[in-house]
């Protein structure tokens, strides 16, 4: 494998980060993990914006290089993968060993790709099983704490709740997500995914300002207007997702997941759910 460190392809036994980075000493950096299908970036647009935003927000809006996309479509090429996972990480680079940062700032950027199967209509789901899913008591931080539309290397915040699943699991019960509520005891997000219910025919989902904007998350909203569902953005307490007559997590590398059971209680798929996902599959076949 190749990837892009700092504006040259490197071999990956090689492709190292220095230890004084700030962003192996601080989590001091931003990330995007992107999909491409048939060789193209799937919401390109979408999640350079993102990327952008997080950096301005960490207070270096200038580190994202202009021509990141072509260093992303140079590591796909260097690797001769056309369906891939991309992860760029753009972080405040080395600097002297205060937590305080300097105002100049000489970024790192990385290129990181792995083969998937392909998607669309045709395609294999990178994800063989519907998600069972545990709510855990770690809480989601706070947006007044960290800025949850800020996609940023720090993901203590996940770690301890996939730690809690990995405490609550046992030979006949395995959780592959979590589920974090806010500090207000509402349902908020899964530690790399978004939620989704529905309802009574109504897809529900977690209000912003207390998840992170997901970019599939704001696909699956676009295509529910479309087709004029009703759908509702809130708050919800664990009751109503266990109750749910279907529910599902999306994110960009498992797109759309049907949830098998939340807390022990069944919940799975239904026609809302099936549709957005076929629905989704036309759109990424359009990039082949």
């Amino acid at each position: 494998m190749y990837y892009h460190v700092n504006g040259q392809l490197v071999a990956s036994e090689n492709a190292t980060v220095n230890v004084r980075d700030r962003g192996f000493r601080y989590g001091d950096g931003a990330f995007e993990t992107i999909r491409a299908y048939g060789g193209e970036l799937f919401a390109w647009t979408t999640h350079r914006r993102r990327l952008v935003n997080t950096c301005e927000t960490l207070g270096m809006a200038n580190a994202v290089p202009t021509d990141l996309r072509e260093r992303i479509d140079a590591t796909l090429e260097a690797n001769d993968l056309v369906d891939a996972y991309v992860r760029v990480s753009v972080t405040r680079g080395i600097q002297p060993g205060k937590l305080t940062p300097s105002h100049d700032v000489d970024p790192t950027v990385v290129v990181m790709v792995e083969e998937l199967p392909r998607g669309g209509r045709n395609g294999t789901s990178v994800w063989e099983t519907y998600a069972t899913v545990q709510s855990v008591g770690t809480r989601r931080i706070p947006n007044d704490a960290v800025p949850v539309d800020a996609k940023t290397h720090n993901y203590l915040n996940g770690i301890l709740a996939r730690l809690e699943l990995r405490r609550a699991a046992t030979d006949s019960y395995q959780p592959d997500e979590a589920l974090l509520r806010d500090t207000d005891g509402y349902v908020a997000e899964g530690t790399t995914s978004n939620l989704f219910f529905v309802e009574r025919g109504t897809l529900k989902t977690p209000q912003k300002g207390t998840v992170l904007p997901g970019v599939t998350r704001e696909i699956v909203l676009d295509l529910a207007e479309d087709e004029a569902f009703p759908v509702e953005t809130g708050q919800y307490t664990l009751d109503d997702v266990r109750s749910a007559d279907e529910a599902f997590l999306t994110n960009t590398t498992w797109e759309l997941r049907p949830i098998e059971r939340i807390d022990g209680i069944a919940t799975g798929d239904g026609p809302i759910t099936n549709l957005l996902a076929r629905l989704y599959d036309d759109l990424v076949e359009r990039h082949y």
